[in-house]
C-alpha cells in the first residue's frame, strides 16, 4: 500500500530496484528525498497552523495588543478638556471628564490652581502623583476609575467636588487623594501624554503597585481639602 513515506515507483523502476546497481542506488536515493520533502512540508504545514492558533489565543488574553484597554489610547484632543481650579470642576464640563474606553478621569487642572506645596517639595510631590504638566502651565492626571477599597466604579459627584464610593464610602480629592474612608491609599493613576494635540493616556501602564501614592499627610498633601460636606447618597 502506497503512503506518504512510501511514494509509488513505475513498474521500469521496481525492475530497476530490484536488479541492484547504481542505477537502483540513484532511484532510492531520489524516493528518499521526496520522503524528506513530503515530510517538512507537513511538519511547515503544522507550525504554521499552530502559531496562528497562539497567536489568536493571545488576542482574547490580551485585547490590549488590538488596541483596547491595556494599551496606549487616544482619549480625545487638548481642547475637549477644558482646565478648571478644584473649586470649579464640574464632571464633563470642567476639569474632570471620565473616558469608559480607558476606564480613566482625565483630570485637568488649571495653571492658577493654588497647591499646598511649592518649590522642589511640590515639583517631587507633582512627579510621584503621576501629574503631567502642560506647556501652557495646566496639569493633567489620568485616575484609573476604579476605587482602591474594593474596585467599585468611584463616580465623580459635583455636589462634594471630590470622588465619593457608593460602596463604601472611600474618599477622594479632585486630583485623587484620600481623604476619608475605608480605602487603604489615594486613586491609582496610569501614565498619560500627548501626542500633538492628543491626549493619550496609557492603560498599560499603571502607577500600583510600583508606585503607589499613600495616604497623604501635610509633607505630601497637593491640594486643600473641600470644604463642602459630602454625604453617603448622591
Amino acid at each position: 500500500m502506497n503512503n506518504i513515506d512510501t511514494p509509488p515507483i513505475t513498474p521500469q523502476q521496481y525492475e530497476v530496484l530490484h536488479g541492484g546497481g547504481a542505477e537502483a542506488a540513484e532511484i532510492a536515493k531520489q524516493r528518499l528525498s521526496r520522503r524528506r520533502f513530503l515530510r517538512r512540508s507537513m511538519l511547515a504545514v503544522w507550525g504554521l497552523s499552530a502559531t496562528a492558533a497562539v497567536a489568536g489565543a493571545l488576542d482574547m488574553l490580551y485585547p490590549g495588543l488590538s488596541g483596547s484597554f491595556g494599551s496606549s489610547l487616544v482619549v480625545g484632543k487638548k481642547a475637549d478638556f477644558k482646565p478648571a481650579t478644584p473649586a470649579q470642576f464640574k464632571l464633563e464640563t470642567a476639569g474632570v471628564y471620565h473616558r469608559p474606553v480607558a476606564r480613566t478621569y482625565v483630570v485637568h487642572l488649571a495653571p492658577d490652581t493654588k497647591w499646598l506645596l511649592t518649590g522642589q517639595s511640590l515639583q517631587d510631590q507633582l512627579g510621584s502623583e503621576w501629574v503631567t504638566k502642560d506647556s501652557d502651565g495646566s496639569y493633567w492626571i489620568a485616575l484609573y476609575q476604579r476605587c482602591v477599597h474594593l474596585g467599585c466604579t468611584v463616580p465623580f459627584r459635583d455636589d462634594c467636588l471630590s470622588f465619593k464610593c457608593p460602596c463604601h464610602g472611600s474618599h477622594y480629592n479632585v486630583n485623587g487623594e484620600f481623604l476619608d474612608g475605608p480605602a487603604p491609599r489615594s486613586l491609582d493613576r496610569f501614565r498619560m501624554s500627548f501626542s500633538g494635540d492628543d491626549v493619550v493616556v496609557n492603560t498599560g501602564l499603571l502607577n500600583y503597585p510600583n508606585q503607589p501614592v499613600p495616604h497623604p499627610d501635610p509633607t505630601t498633601r497637593l491640594l486643600p481639602i473641600p470644604t463642602v460636606q459630602c454625604s453617603a447618597g448622591g
